[in-house]
């Protein structure tokens, strides 16, 4: 097994970029507290609803509050971040006095918080931008296609707590040591296979979908008396990270598309701080990602809390419904 932890594999790769070996050990360092305060659960009082709102109108969790803080810290301390921008915040957070600093961080803190209080794996996604160096730092700042991300990664908190890492020459995993408080290589490249036998989506919401998700998902119910000639099994965790971890170990699509509940939304997925983020994961360990018939890393963001609907995973299968939504 190897012996590789992230901050030697940084130090190699990353050697003439201290800056953002800083910010990506800092990201690491303090998903260590997230993940001990995920962990310690009841026991910890963390559990329940907060009793407020974020930006989009959804019931925050004590643990997003938590987590949001947590990080918001600790980048704020690096020294090299001029701002942050959450999926729990109205607006960026520029780290006051460093807008000349090299980067922005964008992060979803708690992923899947609707399975905190179930004991199922939950997760942080973060992204990392260049700083356009326009002077003030606001939210338009912020608003770079997917394909401009320096590094993106997620953090999934489950039976081992692993973090899995872009810097755009491929995918690594490492996993928590907790005994020697660090992260050991465990994957060093991950790979999404081009075809496959899964897919997760929510099919609770499948009388809403629009007629090319409903075409997909009928061949692969139909399994082999249908065109596709194989079974697929269905996989659905409603927690994206702990979704697109299955993907990026053993292959898979992944969707949740748009659909007819509210035909003015483009999705239900947040552009900045989840669908780019795992896009860029999953492109660089051989994947797709797309909305429907455009890549989600050339949409060209509008809006900080912008969303899409994403269709990510195995290649063939991803390419196939991306076909049927044109047409």
């Amino acid at each position: 097994m190897s012996t590789t932890t992230l901050s030697a594999y940084l130090a190699q790769n990353q050697a003439a970029n201290p800056a953002l070996t800083t910010l990506l050990e800092a990201i690491a360092a303090v998903s260590q507290d997230i993940s001990a305060a995920v962990h310690k659960g009841a026991l910890g009082g963390v559990l329940g609803s907060a009793e407020t709102e974020n930006v989009q109108g959804e019931t925050q969790k004590k643990l997003d509050i938590i987590a949001n803080d947590m990080l918001l810290e600790a980048l704020a301390r690096t020294g090299v971040v001029a701002g942050m921008a959450s999926e729990e915040l109205d607006d960026c957070s520029p780290v006051p006095g460093q807008a000349d600093k090299p980067y922005l961080v964008l992060f979803d803190p708690l992923d899947g918080s609707s399975n905190i209080d179930v004991n199922v794996s939950i997760g942080t996604i973060f992204s990392v931008l260049n700083n356009p160096g326009t002077g003030e730092i606001t939210n338009a700042s912020f608003l770079q296609n997917g394909r401009k991300q320096v590094a993106a990664g997620y953090v999934v908190y489950g039976p081992q707590t692993s973090l899995v890492l872009t810097l755009g020459q491929g995918v690594c995993a490492f996993t928590l040591d907790r005994e020697a408080g660090q992260y050991v290589m465990t994957t060093e490249s991950m790979q999404v296979p081009a075809d496959t036998k899964e897919f997760a989506i929510n099919m609770s919401n499948q009388r809403h979908w629009y007629p090319p998700v409903q075409q997909y998902i009928a061949e692969l119910l139909a399994g082999k008396t249908g065109v596709r000639e194989k079974d697929f099994n269905m996989r659905w965790i409603a927690s994206m990270v702990a979704d697109v971890h299955r993907v990026l170990t053993r292959g898979g699509i992944f969707m949740y598309p748009k659909d007819l509940r509210d035909p003015n939304k483009p999705g239900k997925l947040r552009l900045m701080y989840e669908a780019n983020p795992m896009s860029f994961l999953i492109e660089q360990a051989g994947g797709q990602s797309y909305d429907a018939a455009t890549r989600i890393m050339d949409i060209e963001p509008t809006d900080l809390h912008q969303r899409c609907a994403v269709m990510l995973g195995s290649a063939n299968e991803v390419e196939r419904v991306a076909r049927y939504h044109a047409g």
